[in-house]
């Protein structure tokens, strides 16, 4: 019995992440995802604002 024991976590394990890489792939595209792109698009493009300029240098 103690095999049993041993094997239980990583099948739960393999079962949970199976679920969530189906989760993920369900919800890419559809109805949605110009919404979320352009949220995206935006907090980049902040994040790109807010960065400092460094100077150009010689490599």
């Amino acid at each position: 019995m103690d095999y049993v024991s041993a094997l239980v976590p990583p099948i739960v394990m393999a079962v949970f992440f199976i679920g969530v890489v189906r989760v993920i792939v369900k919800t890419q595209g559809g109805a949605a995802k110009d919404k979320e792109d352009a949220a995206v698009d935006a907090a980049l493009a902040r994040v790109e604002g807010a960065r400092p300029s460094s100077p150009a240098q010689d490599a």
